[in-house]
């Protein structure tokens, strides 16, 4: 799969802007990863400061994703990023294990 991190503060100030680079970056990236896999996982571990956008960002992810026909994940999701997931009644929108919690 095709790694892509997440920045370690993603508020709505930014989220649009660093959601279009990286729905871009996923569109240019091969179908299959170098290892075969499909797909793609967002790594969400740096992020310490964020909001609900980030959420967004997310969900912009998995859009592209679903477009071109990849699977998706998240991985490291801090707990404060699943517990809005869940609030939001996204969180069944990431399958498992995308919205893993890791302190």
């Amino acid at each position: 799969m095709n790694p892509l991190a997440l920045p370690a503060t993603l508020h709505h100030d930014e989220a649009a802007a660093f959601a279009l680079g990286l729905s871009a970056t996923m569109r240019a990236l091969p179908v299959k990863a170098a290892d075969g896999a499909l797909g793609f996982v967002v790594d969400a571990s740096a992020l310490t400061a964020f909001d609900s956008s980030a959420l967004a960002v997310l969900l912009e992810c998995r859009r592209v994703a679903i477009a071109t026909g990849q699977v998706f994940s998240v991985s490291g999701a801090p707990a404060r990023l699943a517990q809005l997931a869940t609030l939001y009644g996204v969180a069944e929108l990431f399958p498992s294990p995308s919205v893993r919690v890791e302190d």
